[in-house]
This record gives structure tokens, C-alpha cells and sequence, in this order.
């Protein structure tokens, strides 16, 4: 719950507050619950919302310089021949992984400083695909729980998805690369 408010408060501490509004929400609220949707989306949802309103409260002031980010996403374009063409079994899908597994040792892979690379990444995306990302494949919930948190609708959801893995791919990439070339 805590990584969840930290993609819309700025602090840590700001962000544990809102876990502990967000729980005192769930309790008051426990007997209004009608069972729509799971309890675990429902609190993530109660969540999402204390965080969003907390966020926006605390966001009134602008950084100058984050306000450069928005208009260098261009939605991260990617180029048609890095996917399988449509005669193919797995049209669409990406077309080599990013580096083949024979010439990187798996403990390179899992280690720190590659998961490093990795959060890293995730963090520099902009708010609305770092929440996408983290809860679908750090958090491991559903496209429809991680639609029902964020009140998105599947198709947003799906090319915001989309969009952060392809950024956060290019990050591991870079970062193979340059053991490679060391």
C-alpha cells in the first residue's frame, strides 16, 4: 500500500499517512462494502483516492522544472520491425529479448544493480504509467483490479502499460549494453 501512495504524494512520510487514513476510510466504511469487486481492490481503490486527494492538496505549487517532463513523453514510439510481423504465430510480439540469455550470465541478471537500474527506470516514468507498471508487474494485480484502482478504462490502461514497459525495456537494454561493452 505504501509503494501505491508514493506514486502520488511526494514523501515517504506523506505516504504513510495516507495508508493510515486509507485504512481508518476502510475500517468506517467496512459496512458499506458490497462485495462488487474484490475487498483487496476495493481497499486499493480507497487507497488510490486518498492519495490522489492528498496528492493534488499537496501539489497546488509546481516545479518549474517538472514541467518539462509532460511534453518530452511523446508516447514513446516503437519501431514496427522490433515486433514480429503479422505472419508470424506471435504477431505483434516483440520480436528478440534483450540480450540473449547465453551471453549474459543469469547471475548478472539478478542482481542488484540490474534491479536497480530497473526501479530506477520505473521511477523516472511519468505518474500515470509508473502506477500502471508498478501495480500490474511489481504488485501483481489484474489488468481489471489495476483498472478498478485507477479508474482507467482497458484500452488507457493497456497503452499505458504498454508504453512503461517499452521504457523501462529500452532502460535494461542500455544498461546490458554497457557491461557488454565493459
Amino acid at each position: 500500500m505504501l509503494r501505491v501512495a508514493l506514486m502520488y504524494v511526494s514523501s515517504r512520510a506523506v505516504a504513510e499517512e495516507v495508508v493510515q487514513e486509507a485504512w481508518l476510510g476502510v475500517l468506517a466504511g467496512l459496512s458499506r462494502f458490497e462485495g462488487r469487486s474484490s475487498l483487496k481492490t476495493w481497499i486499493f481503490r480507497i487507497l488510490t483516492n486518498t492519495a490522489m486527494t492528498r496528492g493534488e492538496r499537496e501539489g497546488r505549487s509546481v516545479p518549474f522544472s517538472s514541467l518539462a517532463g509532460d511534453a518530452e513523453d511523446d508516447g514513446s514510439v516503437v519501431e514496427a520491425d522490433r515486433f514480429l510481423g503479422p505472419d508470424h504465430r506471435w504477431a505483434g510480439h516483440w520480436a528478440s529479448s534483450p540480450r540473449s540469455p547465453r551471453d549474459v550470465p543469469e547471475e548478472r541478471l539478478l542482481a542488484a544493480e540490474a534491479r536497480d537500474r530497473i526501479a530506477e527506470a520505473i521511477a523516472a516514468l511519468p505518474p500515470n504509467q509508473r502506477a500502471v507498471i508498478t501495480l500490474r508487474d511489481v504488485d501483481g494485480f489484474t489488468a481489471e483490479e489495476a483498472r478498478e484502482i485507477l479508474d482507467v478504462s482497458e484500452a488507457n490502461q493497456r497503452v499505458l502499460l504498454h508504453r512503461a514497459r517499452t521504457k523501462v525495456r529500452q532502460a535494461l537494454e542500455d544498461y546490458l549494453d554497457e557491461e557488454a561493452a565493459a
